[in-house]
């Protein structure tokens, strides 16, 4: 039986407590719940909370009991339970009310995008494609890896829209991007901006593999699609359009970078950009679509 993480959630006890908290989070997202033991759809609730909590790593959950700390609950007008605050460098941005745990989780998954351009690339937003949403939020980092990036250029950093820095091969042009997704995604087009000489040629993509694959297995197995990119997929303005209807449901997605367009010692990607819809999206009208802009285990 998988072992569950524990829950992220922390519970307030105290104003000065809570204060500290959103002091502390700066500009992270802090998502407050406003609850009551006496609340019959705030303990239904509860667990898929904590699993929230396990999901966004990006964000702070916090819990108060009104009852508890009914200061903090008058200070923001709580009136009835349960309702969902949203904090950011410690002024409320977005409220959340009732039990739709739908809209809530679309919410947070708002608030992380935006946070996500902003925060790590100076405020930079990543490129758009018409209909699709940046996947960016979607990738949970600390379970995602790649084979043979130098040191000083990881592949964090091509991840990262508008930044200077970029991911690098080391000891030769091969590279094994293995990305993992905190909830499965429906996967369109990539974006790849890079060199026209360093950039990637022949990568290789699959899907949903057990757990990360080497170069021989990479070279042995038979992908979800292969794409041969030319010196034009690597420009400002292009997008690669994948065979959507193979990308249906992704946990995880494994890009074999194979060569480079020019045959150099190593290859440069300055940015990878992942495009597309979250599989359950019946409660996605809260985040803002772009409209009109921009290998499954075998």
């Amino acid at each position: 039986m998988a072992v569950v993480p524990p829950s992220r959630v922390k519970r307030i006890t105290s104003d000065p407590e809570f204060k500290t908290e959103l002091g502390v989070a700066g500009s992270t997202l802090v998502v407050v719940e406003f609850t009551a033991t006496w609340c019959a759809p705030c303990q239904a609730i509860a667990a898929k909370y904590d699993e929230f909590s396990r999901r966004h790593e990006a964000a702070k959950f916090l819990k108060v009991d009104v009852d508890q700390c009914p200061v903090i609950a008058n200070r923001y007008g709580v009136r009835a339970m349960p309702v969902f605050l949203f904090f950011k460098n410690k002024e409320r941005i977005h409220t959340v009310k009732g039990a739709d745990m739908g809209s809530l989780d679309a919410a947070i998954v708002q608030h992380l995008a935006g946070a996500q351009s902003n925060q790590l690339s100076g405020g930079a937003e990543p490129p758009k494609v018409p209909g699709q949403y940046h996947l960016g939020s979607f990738i949970e980092k600390s379970g995602s890896d790649c084979l043979n990036e130098k040191d000083d250029h990881p592949f964090g950093d091509c991840l990262v829209p508008g930044s200077k820095k970029y991911l690098e091969s080391d000891c030769d042009e091969q590279l094994i991007i293995a990305l993992k997704f905190n909830q499965p995604i429906k996967l369109h087009s990539i974006i790849f901006r890079a060199p026209l000489e360093d950039g990637p040629k022949t990568v290789r993509l699959f899907t949903n593999q057990p757990h990360t694959m080497d170069f021989d297995q990479a070279e042995a197995q038979r992908p979800v699609q292969q794409l041969v990119l030319t010196a034009d997929d690597l420009l400002e303005d292009s997008v690669v359009g994948l065979n959507y209807v193979k990308f249906q449901n992704v946990q995880n997605l494994t890009l074999f970078i194979k060569d480079n367009q020019a045959g150099k010692e190593t290859t440069i990607l300055e940015f990878l950009g992942l495009y597309g819809t979250p599989l359950d999206s019946t409660n996605m009208k809260e985040f803002k679509r772009v409209a009109g802009e921009i290998g499954e285990s075998h």
